[in-house]
């Protein structure tokens, strides 16, 4: 089932999103070669609580990070610890906030120094997915619209999303129905209604959607060792349109 959110409940999610934003803010400006994936996560643990809020991920299903910080061929849910990054890397970060008991949830892809051609297309082509998956998310749409908007943007550019992996429904806890893949069909699915809240979040692999867990129980990685991206937002659907919630004054758009 999927919840809907009272304007009021809306209104705290935002809350959370503010400075789960202005986290991810804080991580670009000191993410650089030679730092640390452990400071990375030190440094949003007490950016998080000084604000008043509560790193959602940290022991969440007895994840250790408060963040997860994912290099490179690592898509998702890497643990943050000594390892630094190199120049030339990408870094996914992905953070959860839960502020007076509403949760929201934002990644990004960063560039560590100078990357290549093509893992700077991979970023590219990963935030406007994303933003193509926004803008459906509209009262009356499908979520196959949402799925689909995603996969027509990744595939056209020679890419693939992940497909074992999916978005999610969020506010009241980390994840809620509906589970929001990255592909599908236009015109299919739950319509889209006011108060609905979602995490809508890309992965994209430059070479194949294929995966795998690490040993550690927590890092997937690609199955064929390409780069990959990662973009996330936490959105409420409204009667005037997509109300992006997790939005960094860093961003264009």
């Amino acid at each position: 089932m999927i919840v809907r959110k009272s304007a009021a409940e809306v209104a705290r999610i935002a809350a959370a999103g503010r400075v789960l934003a202005d986290c991810l803010d804080m991580l670009a400006g000191i993410a650089r070669p030679g730092v640390t994936t452990a400071e990375l996560d030190r440094r949003a643990e007490s950016f998080i609580r000084a604000r008043g809020g509560v790193p959602t991920f940290l022991g969440y299903r007895g994840f250790p990070g408060s963040i997860c910080a994912s290099p490179n061929d690592m898509v998702v849910h890497g643990i943050p610890g000594s390892c630094s990054v190199a120049e030339g890397d990408l870094l996914s970060l992905d953070v959860g906030v839960t502020l007076d008991g509403y949760v929201a949830d934002s990644a990004i892809t960063l560039a560590m120094g100078t990357v290549d051609a093509e893992a700077r297309r991979l970023m590219d082509v990963t935030r406007e997915s994303l933003e193509a998956a926004l803008a459906e998310c509209r009262v009356g749409r499908r979520l196959g619209d949402v799925s689909h908007a995603v996969q027509e943007v990744v595939e056209a550019a020679g890419f693939n999303v992940v497909r074992s992996l999916v978005g999610h429904g969020v506010g009241r806890t980390m994840h809620e129905d509906p589970q929001i893949p990255n592909y599908g069909d236009p015109g299919r699915g739950p319509r889209l209604q006011e108060g609905m809240v979602f995490a809508i979040e890309p992965m994209v692999n430059a070479g194949g959607h294929e995966v795998y867990v690490a040993d550690d129980g927590w890092s997937i990685y690609t199955s064929d060792g390409s780069l990959s991206a990662h973009s996330e937002h936490t959105v409420a659907i409204t009667k005037d349109g997509p109300k992006v919630l997790t939005r960094r004054s860093s961003e264009a758009a």
